[in-house]
């Protein structure tokens, strides 16, 4: 199999047009925390990033994880880079090298935040401002300069952790390949190949094992998702291809939902639609949720926008009364049964006693569904809320392998066929791209 150019996920490197620069610092900061005094933490490193990403890009180099995690703890090789193509190609600064190496800089009478860089950086900075030279990727570069080092790195504390997550052992090669790599066999994919060619992607992100790891790559790839989701929803399916492509619906299965969601899930789920995107998320209970969106507003966004609402057995209250306020009250007519009995001692009565026997019907207002409901109900069955709100019960036959031939042994024996197949000449994706290439044309 031979490798396909292409953009991998969490990499930027699509042709202009097909994204915004812009989106390279969002899905990036987007997953730092905005609470508080950290949204002003926030802000900063959303413009840092995003400065570092248009510098990449102005260079012709892809600003990938790796790249960023590589200027964000030492920005002035970045800076001396750019400084030098811009230089380069700027007219009034002919001659620049010649007259850097006679420039002569007390770093006295520099700002403290330039005092503590290196002399190379500090020579081009000073070197434009004499010059009165100016340019706008070059002139923000040289504003991270002005902080102190000691002070930059506490601004940018919160983001080194997360690149760390993002660029660390296999991660980095899934997230950020080296394209031109001879001797990598994977394929190189995005998610709108995926789409046009009617793939299954599994994600596998071990949260059990790793739990920081796996938010931080399940929030990357559900950010990447939504800007696809944006893509289709202005543009549809056959941006670029020649003809006319059939949408696709995109069905999204996320497995330990409280585990993926972060704030680029909520457009996701409410604005896909329209792209074609069905999800469909599975957790316990929906406190965790909550816990990990950290607001209880936000939470109540994301439940608002799943239309079907399927519940099995739950051991939490709060979780059932999720479907069980949603329902009506209804009249329900109860039957009360009186006896009473009363005795006399009028010595001329012959009756000693008198019974009385009645039935009343009362009737009330009572919910359809108690929690109690749901927290007693046993395996395989479930209340389900689909078609505008309407209440099913299910009974679902509990699958096993023993009785199913075509039940796989376990997780590790689906990765093995998974891998036989990539290895034969069946379901290869370069061959599939091959073959809905000439069908398009």
């Amino acid at each position: 199999m031979q490798r396909r150019e292409g953009a991998a996920e969490g990499a930027s490197s699509c042709p202009p047009g097909q994204w915004r620069l812009e989106e390279v610092a969002t899905r990036i900061a987007g997953q730092l925390p905005s609470e508080g005094q950290s949204a002003a933490f926030k802000e900063f490193v959303w413009r840092f990033v995003n400065v570092m990403a248009r510098a990449l890009v102005a260079l012709g180099r892809k600003p990938d994880y790796q790249e960023i995690n590589r200027y964000a703890s030492d920005v002035e090789p970045l800076l001396i880079d750019y400084f030098e193509y811009w230089l380069d190609r700027e007219p009034a600064a002919s001659g620049w090298r010649e007259e850097l190496r006679s420039l002569a800089i007390d770093k006295k009478n520099l700002d403290k935040g330039l005092q503590s860089r290196g002399a190379r950086a500090v020579s081009l900075v000073e070197y434009a401002r004499r010059k009165m030279l100016y340019d706008p990727i070059a002139h923000a570069l040289a504003s991270t300069l002005n902080y102190e080092k000691s002070h930059f790195d506490k601004l940018v504390a919160s983001l080194l952790p997360l690149m760390e997550k993002l660029t660390t052992g296999r991660t980095a090669s899934l997230l950020s390949p080296e394209l031109d790599d001879p001797t990598d066999w994977r394929p190189v994919f995005d998610w709108t190949s995926v789409i046009h060619l009617g793939g299954i992607v599994y994600v596998g992100l071990d949260a059990l094992s790793d739990y920081e790891v796996a938010a931080a790559v399940g929030n990357s790839m559900f950010a990447d998702l939504t800007s696809v989701a944006g893509s289709l929803y202005k543009f549809g399916t056959g941006r670029g291809l020649p003809g006319e492509v059939k949408p696709r619906r995109i069905a999204i299965h996320a497995d330990e939902f409280n585990e993926l969601i972060g704030d680029e899930f909520i457009p996701l789920l409410n604005k896909a639609g329209g792209a074609g995107f069905q999800v469909t998320a599975y957790t316990q209970t929906w406190s965790d949720v909550e816990a990990r969106i950290g607001s209880p507003a936000k939470a109540g966004q994301i439940a608002g926008n799943f239309n079907t609402l399927i519940m099995l057995r739950v051991k939490e209250v709060a979780t059932a009364e999720l479907l069980t306020s949603q329902l009506p009250e209804v009249h329900v007519v109860s039957t009360v049964v009186s006896s009473s009995v009363s005795d006399t001692n009028d010595p001329i009565d012959f009756a000693d006693f008198a019974s009385r026997n009645e039935e009343r019907i009362a009737p009330e207002t009572v919910r359809m569904l108690e929690p109690t409901d749901l927290v007693q109900l046993p395996k395989g069955e479930a209340f389900a809320l689909i078609h505008g709100g309407q209440l099913h019960k299910i009974r679902m036959p509990l699958p096993s392998a023993a009785s199913d031939p075509l039940m796989p042994a376990s997780l590790a024996a689906i990765g093995t066929t998974l891998r036989a197949r990539l290895d034969g000449p069946w379901n290869c994706l370069d061959e599939r791209a091959e073959a809905e290439e000439r069908r398009v044309v």
